[in-house]
């Protein structure tokens, strides 16, 4: 990396605009990128200011590890707030950590495997869609099909049988929209606020009726209203249990939705890793509730997740803000400045990743260290993000069913058009042909 006179200011880009706000952002940033290099500044007239870009490594390890008390969250965090609240995405300092230290216990690696149950029954109620569909031949909109199942999951994790009261009150499942309406206009806002609305009353009952499980699963609704501060003994009050939900809702379904897609692009485009993929599957139990243990066998596959998270991280952007200034890339930044990151680029930085474009599962075999310092599709450092075992998990247990029985061939072949906003996205909905492997 090269290491210019602090004093001077990096390149700054003729194009202007704010990075993560148009759908075009990743496309702009990469012919940025291109020109410019690893550090460079962007103005964004909205706010009438720069946001100063970060790509090597070491800015992004320096951001995120080890100068991360130097950092608030930023920019694109508040947008973020406005929608969610302040749940552990977006909280800081303090509250932040008391919040993530009562919410961790949570996410164990035994509590994610009593959770199997729920996994596997969206899995089975998703197959049985597709044994319907191959039977006439129709095809399958994966996108929407992978929304739909992560969404079931997720709520049934938050809920449990709350979610039959909340269906029946509505007269359907007053979520279902979200897997539908894709754009973060005011108008979503506005339905997303209605369903904070119902949450609180949901919240307030719940406490009301001893803060237990509603049914033989347990569910994070209980678990928040049970966790307490390790200091004080206090727990969550309504509002910031509502908070965390709302996040839990959103992060937790739309990432791992997100992930499953890309996958079976990826899958559908490249019969090699699928024949491997296969393989490994078939020789493996297909046990009726497989748990974390049982399908964290499964090597090439969760390298297969990998490499799709690394060519499309959903997180394709993270803000941070300075407190105090900083030296990144040599240039000294001053304090209150807008920093970006950008996951997309440093899992395709040319000092790290050989041949970054192409799509091999096997780069992440005897995976070191270094190499975990260079990819971060769930950001890095403090924030890593609390429920990455818990996606991984939800990926490798859908492949595990429903590549066994299935071979995905896409219907349009032509190329994908990216829409970059909070999270990565095709901007139309992957169609998939269904093959019957049995």
């Amino acid at each position: 990396m090269s290491a210019p006179n602090p004093t001077a200011l990096p390149p700054e880009s003729d194009q202007q605009f704010d990075v993560g706000s148009t759908p075009d952002s990743l496309d702009r940033m990469r012919a940025i990128y291109a020109q410019l290099g690893d550090a460079y500044r962007v103005y964004a007239p909205g706010r009438h200011s720069h946001t100063w870009v970060f790509n090597h490594p070491d800015d992004v390890r320096r951001i995120l590890i080890s100068n991360h008390r130097n950092y608030s969250k930023g920019v694109g965090f508040d947008r973020i707030k406005m929608l969610l609240g302040n749940g552990i995405i977006v909280s800081e300092g303090a509250f932040w950590k008391r919040q993530r230290h009562m919410m961790q216990p949570s996410f164990h690696r035994r509590v994610l495997t009593q959770l199997s149950g729920i996994i596997t029954r969206a899995n089975t109620s998703c197959l049985a869609r597709w044994d319907e569909k191959a039977a006439r031949g129709e095809p399958v909109n994966i996108t929407q099909d992978m929304s739909a199942m992560t969404l079931e999951i997720i709520l049934r994790m938050i809920f449990g049988t709350d979610l039959d009261d909340m269906t029946a009150e509505s007269g359907e499942n007053p979520f279902s929209w979200l897997t539908e309406d894709g754009d973060r206009d005011i108008r979503f806002a506005y339905r997303f606020r209605k369903l904070t609305n119902l949450i609180t009353r949901y919240v307030a009952r719940r406490r009301a009726s001893g803060c237990e499980p509603t049914g033989t699963d347990p569910d994070y609704l209980a678990m928040l209203l049970q966790a307490r501060d390790k200091d004080t003994g206090e727990g969550m009050t309504d509002r910031e249990t509502v908070d965390e939900i709302t996040t839990l809702l959103i992060a937790g379904h739309e990432t791992t939705a997100s992930m499953l897609n890309w996958t079976w692009f990826l899958l559908a485009n490249h019969p090699e890793v699928e024949a491997k993929l296969h393989a490994e599957i078939d020789a493996l139990e297909d046990l009726p509730e497989p748990s974390l243990q049982h399908v964290e066998t499964l090597h090439y596959a969760h390298n297969v997740l990998r490499e799709a998270l690394r060519l499309y991280p959903p997180v394709w952007v993270i803000s941070r803000r300075t407190i105090e200034a900083d030296v990144l890339g040599g240039y000294e930044v001053p304090a209150n400045t807008d920093v970006f990151i950008s996951p997309y680029f440093v899992h395709r930085h040319p000092q790290y990743w050989d041949d970054a474009e192409a799509f091999k599962p096997e780069r992440f075999e005897g995976e070191t260290e270094h190499r975990k310092l260079v990819y971060l599709p769930f950001s890095a450092g403090a924030h890593h993000c609390i429920g990455e075992t818990l996606s991984i998990y939800e990926g490798l247990l859908h492949l595990s069913k429903a590549a066994r029985r299935f071979r995905l061939h896409r219907v349009d072949p032509s190329p994908v058009t990216f829409e970059a906003l909070i999270n990565l996205r095709t901007q139309q909905p992957i169609f998939m042909r269904l093959e019957p492997r049995v």
